[in-house]
Order: structure tokens, then C-alpha cells, then sequence
């Protein structure tokens, strides 16, 4: 039992890991669909690995250790290789000049900047009640975020026009990825509503996007959270 409760945590990020896996394994198929229910399944158990270790006080090193890692698949492969998948089509072509090598490669920096981000966290220990810098769960919905909802529905076709977009899209992921900005974090220091204003907009204001939007409200929900961020950043502490 002892075994259980100490090690339950670490159940739901490895089962956090295999679902990344799978997805990214789904998503290099061109199966966009399966790879979202993936995501979903990872960011789940991404927030409950967390929630069982605080509420079972089995919080351990290893399972540090373990949570980044299993991140860096869901997390930082995932998005990384989903970038990868919207640059497939352009080749060697950027801007008119053939480069001498195929441009989807550059969408694997977001998986280089998430594995970065994931390290600069481990070892900061100014982001207990915040985020520095984009986390890599908000940034893996942005870009699949994107993905999906241009397959899927067809929205940002504007995307498809030019890899210009997508390649200024992905320096500026990797960028916000370890910037210092900081980013609300739904962890709560104090219940009063003064201290929690940032995060009450956040909810009010992504709800009403995802209402509005639907599927298509995926990604404005992100930037949206980096705008609250970048207005309430006197109160992010």
C-alpha cells in the first residue's frame, strides 16, 4: 500500500509519457486526430500527477525528474515535430531561394527551446506560484492548436500561403518558451480575489474565447493567456 501511495504520482506521468508517444507516433502517421486525443490525455494526467503528489505529501526527486522528462515528449517532441508537419510541404523553398536543406527541420527548435525551458524550471526557484516564460503544456496547445484547427476547419489557411509565417511563428515560440516574461500559473498563493485577479480574467476571458470561437478559440486562448500575463505582470508574483 505504502508502495502505492508513494509511487502513485509517478504512475500518471509515465502514463503521461506513453500517451505523448503515441501521439507523436499518430501525428507522424498524419493521424492529427488520434495525436489531439493524445495531448488531451497527457495534459490530464500532466495536472493530476501534481495534484496526487501534493494531496498524498509524495512529493520526491525522482518524481521531479520524471515529470520533465515525460513533458519533453508530450511537450516539447509533440509540438516540435507538429511544426515540423506544417513545414513539411515547402521543401527547401523559403522566400524564393532554395535552401540547401528542408525547412521542417526548423520546427524542431521548438523542441530544442521546450527541452531548455524544462531545465531553466527544474532549477529556478522563483516559479512556485508563477511561470517564466511561456510553459510548455500552454505552448503545445498553441501550436497543434493551430494545426488542428487548419486541418480541420480550414481557419488560418493564411498559414499555408508562405512558410514565412510559420518559421517567424516558431522563433517566436521558441523564444517565449524561455523568455522573461512572466506567465500566470493557476496555483494559488492566497484565495483573496485581489491577489487572484489575474487568474479570474484568465478563466472569465479564455471561457468566453472557447464560447464564441469553439474549436477555432483553441489558439486565441493562448495568446489571449500571454496578453493577460503581459498586462498583470506588476501582480504575478
Amino acid at each position: 500500500m505504502n508502495f502505492l501511495r508513494n509511487n502513485l504520482a509517478n504512475i500518471f506521468t509515465l502514463a503521461n509519457l506513453f500517451s505523448g508517444s503515441i501521439g507523436v507516433i499518430h501525428l507522424l502517421d498524419g493521424d492529427y486526430k488520434t495525436a489531439g486525443l493524445c495531448i488531451i490525455i497527457s495534459l490530464i494526467l500532466d495536472f493530476f500527477d501534481g495534484f496526487v503528489a501534493r494531496a498524498l505529501k509524495s512529493n520526491s526527486s525522482l518524481g521531479v525528474q520524471l515529470d520533465s522528462l515525460a513533458d519533453m515528449v508530450s511537450f516539447g517532441l509533440l509540438p516540435g515535430v507538429t511544426m515540423y508537419k506544417m513545414l513539411q510541404p515547402f521543401g527547401t523553398e523559403f522566400l524564393g531561394l532554395q535552401m540547401p536543406f528542408e525547412i521542417k527541420y526548423l520546427g524542431l527548435l521548438i523542441t530544442v527551446f521546450s527541452c531548455l525551458r524544462l531545465a531553466i524550471f527544474n532549477i529556478d526557484e522563483d516559479q512556485k506560484y508563477y511561470f517564466k516564460g511561456l510553459n510548455t503544456p500552454s505552448n503545445t496547445i498553441l501550436i497543434f492548436g493551430l494545426y488542428y484547427v487548419l486541418n480541420e476547419v480550414g481557419s488560418y489557411s493564411f498559414l499555408r500561403a508562405t512558410p514565412l509565417f510559420m518559421v517567424l511563428l516558431t522563433l517566436l515560440s521558441s523564444w517565449l518558451l524561455v523568455s522573461p516574461i512572466k506567465m500566470i500559473s493557476m496555483k494559488f498563493k492566497s484565495m483573496t480575489v485581489r491577489d487572484n485577479m489575474p487568474k479570474i480574467a484568465l478563466l472569465a476571458g479564455g471561457i468566453i474565447i472557447l464560447l464564441l470561437f469553439k474549436t477555432v478559440g483553441i489558439p486565441i486562448v493562448i495568446v489571449y493567456y500571454i496578453l493577460v500575463s503581459l498586462v498583470f505582470q506588476k501582480q504575478i508574483t
